[in-house]
């Protein structure tokens, strides 16, 4: 999968966000407030610095990227949209993860295949929603959890 695309759709792309029951993740790029309760790579543990919002960019080609930051660094969790299913949770859904992305500043610079699951809940629903991934590649595995604010997404 290339990722610049989807990269340059993150910081070009706007989305006219609605307080009404919208679909999630919704096309181009939304971002979702709330709190970082963990945010891990392999043994580096950078849950401490893990900023108060996450990005939801879907690409022209139906992938989508759950981002995740922590002092001035990105890892996106990246999956092929038409692959999300019902949750085993009531009110959620999954995300079949194949790729990580990482990156610094606004830019995604690497990518490693790795496979693995988001998690998620509608943050348009007028409640806290939840958005927990986990993958493993070859040499590390990745962890992310966040649980919105209950405000729905701003566009991008």
């Amino acid at each position: 999968m290339r990722f610049a695309g989807l990269a340059i759709g993150l910081t070009v792309m706007t989305v006219a966000a609605s307080a009404a029951a919208q679909n999630f993740p919704a096309p181009g790029a939304v971002v979702v407030s709330g709190t970082c309760s963990k945010l891990v790579v392999g043994k580096l543990d950078a849950s401490k610095g893990c900023k108060a919002e996450i990005a939801s960019v879907t690409g022209p080609d139906g992938s989508v990227t759950f981002i995740f930051s922590s002092g001035g660094k990105m890892l996106g969790f990246q999956g092929n949209g038409r692959g999300i299913k019902p949750g085993a949770k009531k009110g959620t859904a999954q995300l079949p993860i194949e790729v990580i992305s990482t990156g610094a500043g606004n830019k995604m610079t690497g990518q490693v295949e790795a496979k693995g699951t988001c998690t998620f809940a509608n943050p348009y629903a007028g409640k806290p929603a939840a958005i927990e991934c986990s993958a493993k590649s070859t040499e590390l595995s990745f962890t992310g959890s966040f649980l919105s604010n209950g405000k729905p997404p701003r566009g991008k």
